[in-house]
């Protein structure tokens, strides 16, 4: 390795133009390498432990594997095609065992504490010294106490861990890319939007068949379900969504097996650690105290929710039985009747809205919201791309100086992992050379552009829903391109509890709602005419539509998870082909807090990546924790009367966006609101109290 090698070039952005799988091999062997040797120096320097003699240097080095190994992992994440699976699959062990290692240094972590009980910790920064509370706790938390005859064993189930949570993502995405539905009798196509019948034709002829492709990616797979008027169509992509990964399918792609040794491993971390459960090891670091809090917590808002998702169902079998003349309302049934239900009761369908939201106005509204808000400016920019569809922004503050940059990946490939996201390339720290500024990446899987209109390509259109993803992720976006923190351990999302770091992006989506943002962000794909003000009102008289079905089921979700790593014994499953106990489990939760109750050949847990292969594993919760954190912080702009409010924009960027992960988040959210969060902002804005 030399170092023309491009995944070593730290001076500046990624050079996704020339960076190959070829090159991670090298590269992420000799950084490890490098940081070894690192590791070893620090931890034999026989001067006692200071910030700048063991803390600096250490961040330092391990920066430098994280940048290069993060735009491995985001490429596997973006274009997972066979070369890249393979490069990150074959260090993947590699990295896991080093941060293994590293996690449980009794050198290293003998330093951090002599820091934290020397006379130089009280003269630190509060970020530095939030840094080294930090890490005292995580390398508790990775073993650093183990008897050293135990460490090799907590190793490995850190390495397998991590090879299995790869591989769930992998067989997720084969199985959801094995799946097409070829229609060929145009009457099936009945109901669903001229923009999806389109794009089923394109994806049909790129593969040389007649007729209509139908996939079960996103852009693809939702509307079917919703709008579909055939019910043997919507039944067919329901099944095979909801068998995807599972013993139906190849034995290859089965997350059964995966999913009940994940379970196994974490359980024996967790008594390994000293604790009870896998659930206390994620909870340490969370702002949520205890199990029987989180539980508390859920139920206590199931409870509250759970009258208005019963009239909800209710209601909508009550319609689909006398004007749908569906007598049995199956899983594949649901979304249509609901959006007909929408439509009758509000005169008002998605499909009345998402020619209003075009891409260009859309981001131009986004830019806007954000320009209005912290007083910045969002410029388009240029950088080495990934993909043709990528395009890239800068964000300068009122007197033109470069706050941050980040990339925008859209659409919905078959070479990408499912849903949305935001991941950091490079934060913010200061070096002797000067400030680094953060670089984000904002993935999305929204549908491409289909058609043309004089000649020219139309402009991809959104649904509000994907309108709001949109705005949720540029939440997470700002939280780590905003921060004023010079400290990499707690500069942006660093550091930042996982039951709040949702707050920023939930916090977004309310200005999808203010009719002056919608207003400015719309212009019809055809006339450019603006959202129609009635249409605005009919889309905000729907807005709580369903909210205690919505709500209960994102609390079976989180229930479920936390359930599973609380109180569930893995052992006990030991089926071959299925984990009944998994699935009994799930069936327990649903006839707690549920409503309604999917097909028994249903496979949920074989596609739950967020706890699976995601950072969620008995942290689900965080969703609806961070959602009353959220609500309760634009409520302070609704007591305002402004959602521009200058004072609390302001208070809002200090307190909560730019500090990061430098105090604790309850902290920043006291500093913001002047007390503790409540309930009462959800369930207002959720419907489920008067206003």
């Amino acid at each position: 390795m030399t170092v023309s090698n491009p995944l070593l070039d730290f001076s500046g952005l990624p050079r996704f133009d020339v960076i190959f799988p070829a090159h991670v091999q090298p590269v992420i062997t000799q950084l490890l390498d490098d940081n070894r040797a690192l590791v070893e120096r620090l931890a034999d320097d026989p001067r006692p432990a200071s910030w700048g003699s063991f803390a600096a240097p250490l961040a330092d080095g391990i920066e430098r594997l994280s940048r290069a190994w993060g735009i491995v992992g985001h490429l596997h994440s973006v274009n997972d095609v066979p070369d890249w699976r393979n490069a990150y699959n074959q260090m993947l062990p590699e990295v896991s065992r080093f941060y293994a290692e590293l996690g449980q240094n009794l050198k290293l972590f003998a330093k951090y504490k002599a820091i934290l009980e020397g006379a130089e910790y009280p003269t630190l920064s509060p970020a530095r010294r939030k840094i080294i509370d930090n890490e005292v706790r995580d390398f508790r938390l990775s073993g650093a106490e183990l008897p050293e005859d135990k460490k090799p064993r907590f190793q490995a189930i850190q390495e397998e861990l991590a090879a299995l949570a790869a591989k769930f993502s992998e067989n997720l995405l084969d199985a959801t890319n094995a799946f097409a539905e070829i229609v060929t009798d145009e009457a099936e196509l009945s109901g669903l939007p001229a923009d999806v019948i389109e794009a089923a034709r394109e994806a049909a002829e790129k593969d040389n068949k007649a007729g209509w492709k139908f996939t079960l990616h996103m852009p693809s797979y939702w509307p079917v379900l919703q709008f579909a008027d055939s019910r043997r169509l919507r039944e067919a992509l329901y099944h095979a969504s909801a068998t995807r990964a599972a013993e139906f399918g190849p034995s290859e792609l089965d997350n059964t097996p995966l999913i009940r040794r994940i379970l196994e491993l974490r359980q024996e971390e967790a008594r390994m650690l000293g604790y009870r459960n896998f659930a206390e090891v994620s909870l340490a670091p969370k702002m949520a105290e205890s199990v029987e809090q989180v539980l508390g917590f859920l139920r206590d808002l199931a409870k509250k929710a759970r009258p208005f998702a019963e009239k909800d169902v209710a209601e909508l079998r009550d319609f689909a039985r006398r004007e749908l003349h569906l007598e049995t309302l199956e899983a594949w049934d649901m979304g249509y009747a609901s959006e007909k239900l929408r439509e009758k009761r509000y005169a008002f369908s998605e499909q009345d809205v998402k020619p209003y939201f075009t891409e260009p106005k859309v981001l131009a509204g986004l830019f806007h919201v954000i320009e209005s808000l912290y007083g910045m400016r969002i410029k388009p920019d240029s950088a080495p791309v990934w993909h043709e569809d990528v395009r890239f922004f800068r964000i300068e503050n009122a007197d033109g100086e470069l706050v941050g940059q980040f990339y925008l990946d859209p659409y919905a490939r078959e070479t990408k992992r499912g849903g949305a996201w935001m991941d950091e390339a490079i934060s913010r720290r200061r070096l002797a050379s000067g400030m680094q500024k953060p670089v984000a990446y904002l993935a999305c899987n929204f549908p491409r552009p289909v058609g043309e209109k004089d000649g020219k390509p139309r402009p991809a259109t959104f649904s509000h829903s994907d309108v709001e993803t949109l705005f949720h992720e540029a939440g997470h976006g700002l939280h780590h391109l905003l921060t004023r923190v010079e400290e990499l351990g707690v500069s942006g999302i660093h550091g930042v509890e996982w039951d709040a770091v949702e707050l920023p992006s939930q916090f977004m989506e309310n200005y999808c709602w203010d009719w002056d943002v919608l207003r400015r962000m719309s212009g019809h794909v055809d006339t450019g005419e603006a959202l129609p003000r009635e249409l605005f009102d009919k889309m905000l008289a729907a807005r709580n539509f369903q909210s205690g079905m919505q709500t209960v089921r994102q609390i079976e979700f989180a229930l479920f998870d936390m359930l599973l790593h609380s109180e569930f014994n893995p052992h006990d499953s030991r089926e071959k082909h299925s984990a009944p106990g998994v699935l009994d489990l799930l069936r327990a939760v649903r006839e707690e807090v549920a409503v309604t109750f999917p097909p028994a050949w249903n496979r949920f847990p074989n596609s739950f990546s967020h706890i699976f292969a995601g950072g969620y594993a008995a942290g689900y919760y965080s969703y609806k924790w961070a959602e009353v954190l959220s609500a309760d912080s634009y409520a302070a702009f609704e007591e305002a009367g402004n959602p521009f409010d200058p004072g609390v924009s302001q208070r809002f960027l200090d307190e909560i966006i730019a500090v990061g992960g430098a105090r604790p988040a309850l902290e920043s959210f006291r500093a913001f609101r002047g007390r503790d969060p409540q309930v009462d902002a959800l369930l207002r804005h959720s419907g489920m109290i008067a206003n």
